[in-house]
């Protein structure tokens, strides 16, 4: 329901899809900039994410990659404040004997009443910021294919 980072993480190596931090050494996650979880390489531009993804499609290696990009700054939640509202959050959630598929969609309706609204403008800037990311690379991508 609320993602387990060093699992995730683990996942991801045993299918060999390399973890990319954007101008970051620590995985970001959804409310915070950084989490105590490494990436495997801090990439600078969107150039630099365009030459790992050509040369893993050039040299027909399977799986992905994953680009992680820190939220704004200013969007940022502090982690001790969002890990707190996160638990409160799972404890009515099992007190409530809430399970499988009802989990994820009230934890996140939990968190953001818990907020007041925080999380929600946090994951909306995250969510506005990868796909400018995504889309600085992309064209970084189609001019390496020309």
């Amino acid at each position: 329901a609320i993602l387990d980072l060093g699992l995730t993480l683990e996942y991801l190596e045993t299918k060999g899809v390399p973890v990319l931090g954007y101008n970051t050494d620590k995985l970001p996650a959804f409310f915070t900039r950084t989490s105590d979880f490494k990436v495997d390489y801090n990439v600078k531009t969107p150039l630099d994410i365009a030459k790992i993804v050509k040369a893993k499609r050039d040299y027909h290696l399977e799986g992905g990659v994953l680009v992680t990009n820190p939220i704004p700054e200013e969007y940022s939640l502090p982690a001790e404040y969002i890990n707190a509202e996160i638990d409160k959050a799972i404890a009515e959630m099992e007190a409530k004997g809430i399970r499988g598929k009802d989990e994820t969609p009230f934890l996140l309706a939990k968190i953001v009443e818990l907020t007041g609204g925080k999380s929600l403008e946090a994951n909306i800037h995250l969510i506005m910021n990868n796909a400018k990311l995504g889309a600085l690379a992309a064209v970084e991508y189609a001019k390496l294919r020309k």
